[in-house]
């Protein structure tokens, strides 16, 4: 099989495409043959070895791909061969087969491109648990997105107004706003030329943000910390900042406020169930057009690495994805 493989952690330049040896199929696992996988900022971490988790090398990146199931392995019902499923793991998905375990294997209806499938379950998994089970995001709500014009952040943005809140999506630039707006964000603050705390007071009545999503750190979680509201969630997410903040807690006290930490992968592997759920709502919402991903860069699998860079010099929004065989069509 065809796939990008990283045999030596570096930069993007570590990525080679080559032929690849088919991957094996553990039990409890299934064997997937792609047709769209998606890339994420964590692909970026995980090729230099600086994420969490270090899969052993030689190695495939890529975490969630579309596509057929080809074989299951033992212990797993449910899906079969020839089910169109989405599937999620460490690494291993830009390949032409992705093996992931069958619980975060998730089938797809016939109405949903596996391009869009694709680009589901991450970003969208994160934010959902985010905002509803650690956030308890109430309709009426205002809710404040930074990076709301990437991945998880573009994802936030539509989910909270699934959810019911007003939105504000901080961004990094005039035409990043733009994508924004157009994800249904009720108001825009350009962070790189305005004052995110203040701007945010002057749109609550100096009330605050009663709920923050922040997958960026550095200085932007500081500023969060000072405009959350009275009782008010900071939720974090990631540092695509690339600086890890550290907390004045005074200005928590002050608040009252609470500081939340959101790790979707660790919460889909310690309670699969729920997690299986919270996909499941995702799907229909998809399915009914409540919510669409946001796909600014679509390249077939030998060009991944181009992928990676938009990410990497920040000029992807929403979600890149990477087609392999027939998955640019969806059939």
């Amino acid at each position: 099989m065809k796939a990008q493989v990283v045999h030596q952690l570096g930069g993007i330049e570590a990525l080679t495409f080559e032929e690849a040896p088919e991957p094996p199929l553990p039990s409890g696992h299934v064997r997937i043959g792609v047709r769209a996988a998606a890339l994420n900022f964590p692909d970026l971490l995980i090729i230099q070895g600086l994420y969490q988790f270090r899969p052993e090398l030689p190695f495939s990146p890529g975490a969630e791909a579309a596509g057929v199931v080809l074989e299951v392995g033992e212990g797993v019902d449910t899906v079969g061969v020839g089910d169109r499923v989405v599937g999620v793991a460490t690494s291993g998905a830009l390949a032409e087969q992705f093996v992931a375990p069958g619980a975060s294997t998730f089938a797809i209806p016939d109405e949903l491109p596996f391009v869009t499938a694709a680009a589901i379950p991450m970003i969208y998994g994160t934010s959902y648990h985010a905002l509803v089970d650690r956030a308890h995001l109430e309709p009426g709500e205002t809710l404040l997105v930074t990076g709301a014009s990437g991945g998880v952040g573009s994802a936030a943005v539509q989910l909270g107004k699934v959810l019911g809140a007003r939105v504000i999506a901080a961004v990094g630039s005039d035409a990043k706003a733009e994508v924004a707006r157009s994800l249904g964000a009720d108001e825009t603050i350009v962070y790189t030329s305005e004052s995110l705390r203040e701007r945010v007071k002057e749109m609550t009545g100096g009330a605050g943000a009663d709920v923050i999503y922040d997958p960026v750190g550095g200085d932007i979680f500081l500023e969060c910390l000072r405009c959350v509201a009275w009782e008010g969630r900071v939720l974090v997410v990631g540092f695509t900042s690339g600086t890890i903040p550290q907390a004045p807690t005074n200005l928590v006290l002050l608040k009252g406020s609470s500081i939340v930490g959101v790790f979707w992968g660790d919460f889909a592997r310690r309670d699969p169930a729920a997690n299986r759920s919270n996909l499941a709502r995702i799907m229909e919402m998809a399915i009914g057009g409540r919510i669409e991903p946001h796909i600014s860069h679509t390249v077939p699998l030998a060009e991944a690495a181009h992928g990676l860079e938009e990410i990497a010099a920040r000029r992807a929004t929403g979600k890149v994805i990477v087609t392999v065989g027939g998955g640019s069509s969806g059939a």
